[in-house]
């Protein structure tokens, strides 16, 4: 089946299955994220060397874009922004913490707009998951499920201008 849209709910008693076709790897160091190819995929992050990938202008469309790290960085970083300067992100991260089995959070700022994970400090490791949903007009809901090690910081700043 293609593209379909239903104006109504949509009940399955059998549950659904997701093809293959629900990831999609990057492993190039930039990827422009698109609703049309991305938007309720996940996206594997598969490239040490980073991948930077730039969101969408952000609209109130509430498409979600999800990210798992399925190559530990183990140089540069993995980055997750906003397209331009109006969007900021709103949300939270929890970072489970090497050194004593616990875990850290840490809050968006109001100007935050980017996600770094350096594969240390700020996560980046395998199985740490990113979610962005577009919930409004120049606002992401971001959760971030990440792994640290050494101290742990937030990977929330801003860096688009």
């Amino acid at each position: 089946m293609s593209n379909t849209t239903f104006s109504g709910p949509v009940t399955s008693t059998a549950g659904f299955i997701s093809g293959s076709d629900s990831l999609v790897t990057a492993s190039a160091a930039t990827l422009t994220v698109t609703a049309a190819s991305h938007a309720g995929r996940t996206v594997l992050l598969s490239r040490a060397a980073g991948v930077t990938a730039t969101l969408p202008a952000a609209t109130g469309t509430g498409n979600t874009y999800s990210f798992f790290v399925n190559t530990a960085v183990t140089s540069n970083d993995d980055v997750i922004k906003v397209a331009d300067a109006t969007d900021v992100m709103a949300g939270r991260a929890y970072m489970l913490q090497d050194g004593g089995d616990t875990i850290v959070a840490f809050e968006t700022a109001a100007d935050s707009d980017t996600i770094t994970m350096d594969g240390s400090t700020t996560g980046g490791l395998k199985g740490n998951v990113v979610v962005c949903q577009d919930v409004a007009t120049n606002t992401w809901a971001v959760t971030c499920h990440l792994s640290g090690t050494g101290t742990e910081a937030t990977p929330f700043s801003a860096t688009v201008s």
